[in-house]
This record gives C-alpha cells, structure tokens and sequence, in this order.
C-alpha cells in the first residue's frame, strides 16, 4: 500500500478516536461530577459526537483503502481484520434497522426499570421479544451464513464461537458446581466486621493502585455508583470505585479490579494510534487482566500479609490479621446477586447467562418460558431459587438493551487470568515472595509482554495462546479454585489442582 493512502488511513482513523476519546469524556463525568440538571444536554452533545463518528466508520473510501493493504505487514493485515469487520458490520445493517433497534432499545430499558420495580416480569417480556427479534434481525443482515450468536459474540470477542464456548463452559459448570456443593457443606468463613472510615479508604485505595502501577500522571481515581474504568487516549485513563464504611475489602476489591483495567490501558502500543492496534483485542482479554489482579493477586494470602501490614496507617484503632484479611477475601456463599458474588460461584452466574440467552438466540427457549428457566438453573447450579423476578430474571439491564453475547466475556476472562497467572508463576519463581513485600512490578512487566504490548495485532486467543502455550484454562482455573478453596474450608480438591496461595 502506498505511503500516501496508508497515512490518509490512519490520519481518519485517528480522527475516529479523537471522537471516541471525547465521548468516553463525557460518559465518564455523566457517571462522576456532572450536574444532574445537565443531563438533556448531555445527550445532544452524546448523540452529535455519536453521529460524526458513524459518518466516518461508514465512510466509503474505507473500501477503497482496506482494499489497497498489505498483507505482508502484520500492522496492515491487522488493520485490515479490525476495521474490515467493525466496517462490514455497520455498512450491512439497514438504517431503518438500526433505528428500530435503537427505539426497541430505548422502551425496553424503560420498560425493565418499571418492571424491577414492580418485580414483575410478564410486563417486560413483550419489550425483550421484540428488542430480541430485531438483534437476530441485525445478525442475519451482518452474517446471514452465520450463527447468529457467532455474530453477536464477535463485537465483544472475536475469536470465539458457539462451538467453542459451548464445550468449554460446560466443563468449567461440571467442575464448578461440586466444589460449591463441597463448600457450602462446611462452615461459613468470617466476613470482616466494623466500620472504616471513608477518608481511610480513599487514601488506602490510591496507595494500593500506585503500589500495583497505576500513574497518577495519566489517570485519576473517582467516585461513581458503579465502578469502571475509561481509557480517553494516550496518556489518560480514568478509573472509579465505590466505597462503604461496613464493606473495606469489596471497596478496595473494586479499586483492584478497576486498576487491573486501566494497566492494560496504560500498556497499549500508543505508538500505534489509528492503526486499529493500539486497542484491547477483546472484551474477555481486558477482563482476564482486572480478574487477575483482583482475584490472583489480591485474594491471595501474601498479598494479604502485605495489605495488613498497611491498614494500621489508614485505621490505627481497626487492627486485622493478614489471617483475618485472607478468610474475609475467600468467604463463599450461595447467592443469587451476580454482582455480588464471589470467586468461586461467580462464573456459574454467568453460564446460565450464557446457556439461557444462546437458547433463546437458537429459538429452543421461548421469552415467556425464560423467568422459569433462569430460576431452574439457578436452583440446578447454585442451590438457590430467586423468589421474586426482581431478583431473578430482571437482576440485569443487560438483555432490555440488546446486550446480547456480552456475558460470556466476563467468564472468558476469568479463563484467560487463570492460564495466564500460572504461566507468570512458573516463569517468576520469587513471585510470591515479592508481593508478600509489596513488589508488583515484575508482575506488570510480564503482563505488559504477554499481553499489554501486543494490542489487537492478533486475535486474543491466540495472544493468550502464545503466551501460555498450550495450557487448558479450564483446568487451569479449577485447579486453582480447588487448591485455594479446598485448603481453606477443608474439602478434598481434584486430582490435578496445585497449590496457590
């Protein structure tokens, strides 16, 4: 490809993430300091940003230059896979679509708050019948050839595939659900009582964020009801907790999880902008590098050892053993709040996710079947039964708002953290000696090698795969559960788990 036209590329590619940095912008202070008087306003300045940048994915000279790449520069041909996709996918859906979908969209978020509400689903499954018809609508128009779930799958995580979840998360649930059976057979580890300053928290949650790596030159941690994490470009990358006075450890944990997000940010190749590379190469993958600093890292007994030796400068009257901090970390407990739960039945929540929404992607299951199904499986998986909708079926927002395939990122993560974090264990022998010492460094500059370099040069199986080889992240992720939990609440684990702290 001529000098010329790839240069012309990237200048309007960059143009496009100077548009999208904008309106993380404006997303981020909706959610932190913006006035809620502001809100209309909000939205025209949203909705013009959002419509300059259709115009320019939509552009009809991408054709001309996606045409015109280099196959033999892996820049070019990632280019080419990155944009060749996003572009065919917004070009195949009819604008008439596209805006009955959005106003589908619209009425059924409406219409699932008003349904919470009243904990009453029937009042919401004619909005989600028609925000689901008009999704696999929109697939059939992207990929007629293809599943349509495939099709949904790919705007989260390419890479993957029906046929691949389906083997894998079937065997993650068959070696999940006897370990918490197992467990929820024992004692109940204590939870970590009292009240911790807020003030405490916010200093002990940037300590705990600049030890991990965070720099405070290219970021910020703030406030918002529910924690995330925004990257607005090179150099700026915004990350937000919640914190409580009665709830330290799932504060913190949040400002882990969020830290984890915005490391990866921080180690794109920004060198790259415009080239479509210096992007995250999946959803899964940008949760695999929150979920292993969170749960790896940060449920682990040296890190506890580490984190009590610091709490007495932030609560000098609350004193906590590194003992009391680890069993706190790992308590388990059956529930039916995703949100909430922890390490160990978390992916279960996210499997009848994932099994219940293929099946109504499939038309085996039917809108007005799926309040029954979801409360089926959760008595199957979990040993509990929602009693009300609201707690139930209408616990998400996701599926009133076409989130249709974005669960299954959040399980994918966790696999990909487990393959990786053994991977880092074998090749840094001293690992946990040093974050017993609060050394994270080595930690970060594996990460930013087997993963955080490489941007969405390639595909994120295959960044996972060349950076563990060819490890089972099944295997990997029950192993560990098994060694740690087992360990704890005394329940014999599987044949091939190996200790972790």
């Amino acid at each position: 490809m001529g000098s010329a036209a790839w240069d012309d590329l990237v200048h309007h590619l960059r143009e496009l993430e100077v548009l999208d940095g904008a309106r993380a912008l404006l997303g981020w202070d909706e959610q932190t300091f913006m006035p809620r008087k502001a809100a209309e306003q909000r939205g025209e300045q949203l909705g013009l940003l959002s419509r300059l940048a259709h115009e320019r994915i939509t552009d009809p000279r991408i054709t001309r230059w996606l045409d015109a790449l280099d196959d033999q520069d892996p820049v070019q041909a990632a280019c080419r896979r990155n944009l060749g996709r996003v572009y065919e996918r917004e070009r195949r859906v009819p604008a008439e679509l596209v805006d009955r979908l959005a106003r589908a969209k619209s009425a059924g978020f409406a219409s699932w708050l008003e349904a919470k509400e009243r904990s009453d689903y029937s009042s919401f499954a004619p909005a989600l019948e028609r925000v689901l018809d008009l999704s696999r609508e929109r697939a059939t128009a992207i990929a007629p050839e293809r599943h349509p779930y495939d099709v949904v799958l790919e705007e989260s995580d390419p890479g993957t595939s029906v046929s691949s979840l389906r083997p894998l998360f079937a065997r993650l649930r068959d070696g999940l659900v006897p370990l918490l059976e197992a467990i929820a057979a024992k004692p109940a580890l204590e939870s970590l009582e009292g009240r911790f300053e807020l003030g405490g928290q916010w200093e002990l949650s940037r300590e705990v964020a600049r030890a991990l790596g965070f720099d405070f030159d290219s970021g910020r941690l703030d406030h918002s009801e529910h924690p995330f994490t925004v990257g607005l470009g090179a150099g700026d990358v915004r990350i937000t907790t919640h914190l409580r006075p009665t709830d330290l450890l799932g504060g913190l944990g949040g400002t882990i999880h969020e830290c984890g997000h915005a490391l990866y940010e921080l180690g794109l190749p920004r060198e790259l902008g415009g080239t479509t590379v210096a992007e995250a190469a999946s959803a899964g993958l940008h949760e695999s590098q929150s979920r292993l600093w969170e749960n790896l890292i940060g449920r682990s007994l040296p890190f506890c050892r580490w984190l009590s030796r610091q709490l007495p400068r932030h609560f000098p009257t609350q004193p906590v053993s590194a003992e009391q901090l680890y069993r706190a970390q790992n308590r388990v407990e059956r529930g039916l709040c995703r949100i909430q739960a922890d390490e160990v039945s978390y992916n279960l929540h996210i499997i009848v996710r994932f099994e219940l929404e293929l099946s109504l992607f499939e038309r085996r299951l039917g809108v007005a079947e799926l309040a029954r199904a979801w409360a089926d499986k959760y008595q199957q998986y979990l040993g509990v039964a929602p009693a009300t909708d609201a707690e139930g079926v209408l616990q998400d927002a996701h599926w009133s708002d076409g989130g249709f395939g974005y669960f299954p990122s959040y399980t994918l993560g966790n696999l990909y953290a487990a393959s990786l974090g053994a991977a880092m264990a074998a090749a840094l022998p001293e690992l946990w000696s040093e974050v017993e010492q609060g050394q994270f460094s080595r930690v970060l500059e594996w990460l930013r090698s087997a993963v955080h370099r490489h941007g969405h040069l390639r595909e994120a199986p295959d960044i996972v795969r060349a950076a563990v080889g060819e490890r089972d992240p099944v295997s990997d992720l029950l192993a560990q559960l098994w060694a740690r939990y087992g360990a704890l609440y005394g329940v014999a684990p599987c044949a091939d788990a190996t200790r972790v702290p």
